[in-house]
Parts: structure tokens; sequence; C-alpha cells
């Protein structure tokens, strides 16, 4: 059984990005630039936004964050952050940003990402770069997505041919990761299931699965019945369990019971360390990308 460690991937994906920034250095280019705008104070968000500001360090980006604050007392509005969207918009010194999610519920998220510039987008989340990936063309691809597939390509594990099964058809992971690996070419070609709560027989689906990705947020949801021998099972699921042996009174599960399902894995992804790092490198690799369609190279 192999344990696909996402974590030294990263690092290698960021050490790779850091090398090409300096060579774009020497030659005059300024630093590729990403801000990101958090709104309120929730915990996870704030964890995520202080990761992806130490990974634009370790790439010899620069990078912003713009605090917006919202209480209950005194919600953030509505026009007062795409007022900030705006900006970063037309902001020339700024390749790419992403505006955290989860926004407080008052906010409309969707509108938040149709108001962002699609050649600024590199969560991918905006409509034009979903319907782009959906045909194939150039595009912003969601970053936990693309980092699925960087880690099965860097692994060796192929999906040709593959029978993959996603449970879990969030706009951020499960309809664009199908639609990555239904995709004709290198790490597609893929015959892909999309699982949900309207599935009926879920654990027949599931062990026919190939290679199983589970982001659906329900910590240990998939169990070793659901698993098939051999099987590659990529975890998505980072959810907050308490624990008040952690000093921070909680610990970080995944979708998948590990410790029973594991044995009867070809490979499998650990939580933490296995596709968290790589949602965060993917969005290093879309903001140098986003720097080089700025700059014409």
């Amino acid at each position: 059984m192999t344990i696909i460690d996402g974590k030294q991937t990263a690092a290698t994906i960021k050490a790779e990005i850091a090398a090409e920034v300096a060579l774009l250095r020497e030659k005059g280019f300024r630093a590729p630039h990403l801000a990101a705008v958090l709104v309120g104070h929730d915990g996870g968000s704030e964890t995520y936004v202080a990761n992806k500001i130490k990974a634009c360090a370790e790439c010899g980006f620069t990078s912003t964050l713009v605090r917006l604050e919202s209480t209950d007392e005194n919600p953030l509005a509505t026009e007062r952050l795409l007022e900030e969207v705006d900006k970063l918009n037309c902001d020339p010194e700024v390749d790419g940003f992403i505006v955290q999610l989860p926004l407080p519920r008052h906010i409309d998220e969707q509108l938040v990402i149709e108001a962002i510039d699609p050649a600024k987008d590199v969560d991918g989340f905006h409509p034009v770069n979903v319907g782009k990936q959906s045909v194939g063309l150039p595009c912003f691809h969601s970053a936990t997505p693309a980092g699925i597939v960087e880690l099965l390509k860097r692994y060796g594990i192929s999906t040709r041919g593959k029978n993959v099964v996603i449970v879990g058809r969030s706009n951020i992971v499960g309809k664009p990761l199908a639609s990555m690996l239904m995709q004709k070419g290198e790490q597609g070609d893929a015959t892909v299931t999309v699982c949900h709560s309207a599935t009926d027989n879920l654990a027949t689906v599931t062990r026919r699965a190939d290679i199983l990705v589970a982001a659906l947020g329900r910590p240990g949801f998939i169990t070793e019945d659901m698993v098939a021998d051999g099987a590659v099972v990529i975890d998505v699921g980072t959810t907050r369990v308490p624990d008040a042996s952690r000093k921070s009174g909680f610990r970080l599960s995944g979708d998948v019971d590990y410790a029973n399902v594991a044995p009867k894995c070809a490979a499998i992804t650990p939580v933490p360390g296995g596709v968290g790092p790589m949602t965060i490198v993917s969005l290093m690799s879309n903001t140098l990308e986003a720097f080089k369609r700025n700059h014409g190279l």
C-alpha cells in the first residue's frame, strides 16, 4: 500500500515554481502577485489564507491580504465586498486573487464569484473558467481538482480507461473533477460516476471504483465495505472534529475511515497531508500562469 504524500509533492512543486520565478526576476520581471480577500474571522478560513500567504513567500510571490470585518451585529454589505473585488480586477499589479469561501450567509457567494475577472480568477470558480474547463479549453482549473489530477500524475497513477467514482457533486470539487477526468488525453480518458445523497445502493457503486474520490465533508463516511481491494482512494475531506487531547481543541478528519480502509488499498491519501497541500500549490500554479498571461509570456 502506497501513502500518497501530498505534502512532499506540494513542496517539490513549490520549489519548481520558485526556480521559475527566480529566472523571471533575473530577466527583470516583477514577482507574481496574489491577493486574498478574507471576510470576517472564520477559523478555518483564517488558517487556509495564512497557509496560502506562506506558500506565496515560498514561491517567491508577492501577496496581499485584504481583511473586511463582518459580524452578526455589523454585517458587511455585499456592495462593499463587490467594491473591493472591482478594485482588484482593475489593479494591473495584481495577477490573480481569491475571495476566501465560505462567505457569511447573508452574502450571495455566486454573485461575488461572477464579479471576479475571469482572467484573475485563480480559484477557477467563475462560470467562464468552468465552461471552458467543461469543453477542454485553456482555463484556470479549480484548485482542488487540479491538485488531485497532478497528484495522480506525479505518482504514476493513470486514469485512462479506469472506473473513477466521485462521492460528492459540489461545484468546487465533484463536478469540476469529473469534467477534468472525462477529457481526452493525459490524466483523462476515465469512465466517471458521480455519486451524491440521492444515489441508491452507494456501496455497490463505490466498490466498482478503480479510483475512489471522497469529497462530501462527512468524517469517516467511506468504510472498508465500500472499497474494492486494490483501489486507489483519494480523500478530500477536511472536517474539524472536536478533540480535547489537542492543543487546538480539534483534529482534522477525512471522509474515509483511514485505519480500516488503507490496508485494502493500492494507494491512499492521508488527512492531513494529502489533497490539502496540493490545493494550495495548484493556486500557486494558477497565479504563475495568470502572471505569464498578464505579461504575454
